[in-house]
């Protein structure tokens, strides 16, 4: 793999790698702050439409905490150790049912192995191109809320223990794996129900975690490796794919699209990827870069297989493949399933 210093000058490394607290800070409560706008313009103008764009805003920054948590498992959402800490674990990994400790773990190894054997993520790329029909098949169960049920039953399962273990045992192994990600549901539940609205905790954050969150997580899970054209060059074993405003509003917040450039530098915050994007293409990395105009061309290519190929099976989920540790820090990116 190229080394940093060779890709980009030290005067343009000393920037991209810069971490700030207070951009830091500013995307979770962006994220926080639109989540609980949309729900503030569903209560002034309830209708059908202002209640699917509802579900489709809040899913996209639940998303968008996800990839924040994911900044902060890698050490570089601020400056600050303790805050970087606080921020990723009670304001993104925790109400996202994740854990950033155990997320880390598991992400680094995807990073060590991306595309080899032994990456734990091949699982999301291996099964592409596959047929319309699977893909439709698989849309349908993230969007009505089939994949996210099954993944947080596994889940709380998981947590819940052995039938066979004392109360008392059982009680501690929730509370390590499942404790406070319930603690931070319970206050945004009273949060909700402070302003006197208590139903959108169901109606606008449940249903979008169940449904469109699970979505437009499988969307980006296609778009970063599947179907790459080298499984061994850090140039194309990742995919950068760009991203208008409304696809960075519904489907990739905070710079997720630039996957490229993350793998080649990991340590860069995310906002800060497309200013790295920017420097490698003027140092001339760009045609080397595997990028993708918009989702719809991901997709495109993704669904490639021929529909006559297409054998449906029994639907297995993820959740059920592979092991739950309790937590979703076995991945942010664990929607795929096989049928």
């Amino acid at each position: 793999m190229s080394a940093a210093k060779d890709l980009l000058t030290p005067g343009q490394l000393a920037i991209v790698r810069q971490r700030s607290d207070i951009r830091g800070t500013w995307a979770v409560v962006h994220a926080w702050g639109v989540i609980f706008g949309a729900m503030a313009v569903f209560v002034a103008f309830p209708n059908p439409l202002t209640y699917i764009l509802a579900v489709m805003v809040i899913g996209a920054r639940q998303l968008g905490l996800a990839i924040l948590m994911h900044d902060g498992a890698h050490g570089i959402l601020t400056h600050n150790p303790k805050l970087n800490a606080f921020l990723s674990q009670w304001l993104c990994a925790y109400p996202m049912m994740a854990e950033t400790g155990t997320y880390r773990r598991y992400h680094l190894k995807h990073h060590a192995n991306t595309q080899q054997p032994e990456d734990p993520d091949l699982i999301l790329s291996a099964p592409f191109p596959i047929t319309r029909k699977s893909f439709r098949r698989k849309m349908i169960r993230d969007l009505t809320g089939q994949t996210g049920y099954q993944q947080r039953k596994a889940q709380i399962l998981n947590a819940i223990g052995k039938a066979d273990w004392p109360l008392e045992q059982r009680l501690r192994h929730f509370w390590s794996k499942l404790g406070r990600a319930t603690v931070a549901q319970l206050a945004i539940f009273t949060v909700l129900a402070a302003a006197g609205h208590w139903y959108l905790y169901f109606v606008l954050w449940l249903v979008p975690f169940l449904t469109w969150q699970q979505a437009i997580t499988r969307i980006r899970n296609i778009a970063e490796h599947a179907m790459v054209p080298d499984d061994n060059d850090p140039f194309r074993h990742a995919r950068t794919t760009k991203a208008n405003l409304i696809e960075r509003a519904l489907i990739a917040p905070y710079w997720v699209n630039y996957h490229v450039e993350h793998h080649l530098m990991m340590w860069v915050p995310c906002y800060n990827l497309p200013l790295a994007r920017r420097f490698l293409i003027a140092n001339g990395h760009g045609p080397r870069m595997e990028t993708k105009e918009n989702y719809v061309e991901v997709i495109r290519m993704a669904t490639s297989r021929p529909d006559t190929d297409d054998k449906p099976g029994s639907v297995v989920h993820n959740a059920r493949r592979q092991r739950v540790s309790g937590t979703m820090g076995e991945g942010f990116a664990e929607s795929q399933d096989a049928a």
